[in-house]
């Protein structure tokens, strides 16, 4: 009796081991899976953040990703739900590639071996060229997914829906999207690659029925003196000392403009004499530009020109002139118009200590100082 029971625990002990190893081996086989998923979304996502044109021109990262991809298929024939996303994440990358009829290909292929994966879910919306159709079906697959933060696909489906909406130019929408998918549990490498579209987004929120010419201004990384004009003449009423009310063209308001000091002759900061060179209407502006013009529309808009030597006057006269600013110089001719932007929380620092007058000024950053200007 004693050696019967001593024979059925060894029996059920030996089962149980069999079935932890089994159960060890299967947590082991799933963790190297969703390592592999991770690190060819690590590969992927930023080219798709890209965009086709711009990740075409990475050709280096998209070999890589092609090679890591091929790497895996040969482990992936045992497990058909890898295998459907793997198919899938490669129809991701032909599209990236410009393969169009292989990347539909590869969406059938992965949704028979793994129907209703994710990564193939979003591969079948970016096969749609129509942004209002991706839009559709990405709230469809959102409403059967299910609204919580959780729930498998939340923040990929928005992150498409938000790439939709931003192509369709409903910003404060797109904005939304894309919060509402970092919120969710999805990798970091959505947020460092989509955080830019977000931030455009909510930028131009309040822009959603610009007039073509203005979406296009604003749609830009930087913006010229041509640029600044036609946001002023067309978004505001801010040019109307000179225009009178008239339709004057964007080549004879600069040139107005610049003969009433409205804009610089340079951007540089550190001059002592405006160079007898005149500037270009095409010639880029940089924050410290942008001031400038901000700051004398300003002061017009006041009726108050005084506002052109205020902090000078504070802080430039003495013995020993100091600036608050860090890199603002305190005998810049650029300093009150600096500082009068700052005070008056028209523009910001770019660090809390530093204003950047060589950075870049975008055009919706502009449009929404002179329509606070306006109002």
């Amino acid at each position: 009796m004693v050696l019967c029971v001593m024979v059925l625990c060894t029996t059920a002990l030996c089962a149980a081991c069999t079935s932890l190893q089994r159960d060890v081996s299967i947590d082991s086989s799933r963790d190297k899976t969703e390592k592999n998923l991770a690190r060819i979304e690590e590969k992927i996502i930023p080219l798709e953040a890209a965009g086709g044109n711009e990740a075409r021109r990475q050709r280096a990262a998209l070999t890589s990703a092609r090679k890591m991809i091929g790497d895996m298929e040969k482990e992936a024939a045992a497990d058909a739900d890898f295998a459907g996303k793997l198919t899938a994440w490669s129809g991701r990358l032909a599209i990236l590639e410009g393969r169009y009829s292989e990347a539909q290909r590869l969406y059938r292929q992965s949704m028979a071996a793994s129907p209703g994966n994710i990564p193939a879910i979003v591969l079948g919306i970016r096969l749609e060229g129509d942004p209002e159709k991706r839009l559709e079906l990405a709230e469809k697959e959102l409403a059967l997914t299910g609204r919580h933060t959780s729930a498998p696909g939340f923040g990929e489906l928005h992150i498409e829906k938000g790439c939709s909406l931003l192509e369709l130019r409903r910003f404060a929408e797109a904005a939304g999207s894309f919060d509402a998918a970092f919120a969710s549990a999805l990798h970091g490498v959505y947020r460092e690659s989509y955080q830019a579209d977000r931030d455009r987004a909510w930028e131009l929120r309040h822009f959603d029925d610009g007039a073509a010419g203005t979406m296009g201004i604003l749609e830009r990384g930087g913006i010229r003196w041509k640029d600044s004009i036609v946001l002023a003449k067309n978004e505001t009423q801010l040019l109307r000392f000179v225009t009178g009310g008239r339709n004057i063209s964007e080549t004879e308001l600069f040139n107005r403009l610049l003969d009433r000091a409205f804009i610089p002759y340079t951007q540089d900061i550190n001059v002592n004499e405006w160079p007898a060179t005149r500037p270009k209407i095409e010639d880029p502006v940089s924050r410290s530009g942008a001031a400038w013009f901000i700051w004398h529309l300003y002061a017009e808009s006041r009726a108050d020109r005084g506002l052109l030597s205020r902090y000078s006057a504070r802080f430039a006269t003495g013995p020993n002139p100091r600036s608050p600013i860090a890199d603002v110089p305190p005998l810049s001719p650029f300093f009150d118009s600096i500082l009068g932007c700052v005070e008056t929380e028209l523009m910001s620092l770019a660090d809390g200590r530093n204003f950047d007058p060589a950075g870049v000024i975008r055009g919706a950053e502009l449009l929404s100082i002179l329509k606070k200007i306006d109002n």
